[in-house]
């Protein structure tokens, strides 16, 4: 069985560096992209968790807005909470590396334009309300 991904996308906020018990270092972030069928965009959001060494990289080299490359394979995390079995599936990152302009790196969080409309800060338009959805095939 194959399970790897590779995802390009933004980081929705800055990477916050943590440490378990045992000072093994992680981070975990959401990486953003859009996914577009005729003219309806759609916004994607994707759990990541990074470690040790990829996760002290991203916290130095990456911050809110900024494009990132980001190569794992899917896990699928699961606790208990209040007596509840809860679960999620996210991105374990094995590597990640930079993407878009250089410059980009410095400016995220400034507005952008894409086609004349302000995408403003997250990099994205809104989806205006009433469209009727299509499925992508038959």
């Amino acid at each position: 069985m194959v399970n790897s991904m590779i995802l390009q996308g933004r980081l929705t906020a800055d990477i916050e560096l943590k440490h378990t018990q045992s000072n093994v270092a992680y981070a975990e972030f959401t990486v953003a992209w859009s996914e577009k069928y005729r003219d309806v965009e759609t916004k994607c959001f994707l759990r990541c968790k990074a470690w040790r060494n990829t996760a002290e990289f991203l916290n130095k080299y990456f911050h809110k807005g900024q494009e990132v490359v980001v190569v794992g394979h899917m896990v699928t995390e699961q606790w208990e909470s209040d007596g509840e079995k809860k679960s999620r599936t996210i991105c374990q990152v094995d590597k990640a590396n930079f993407c878009g302009k250089k410059e980009d790196a410095g400016n995220s969080g400034n507005s952008q334009k894409a086609g004349g409309q302000d995408l403003g800060g997250d990099g994205f338009m809104n989806i205006p309300d009433g469209i009727d959805e299509e499925l992508p095939f038959n």
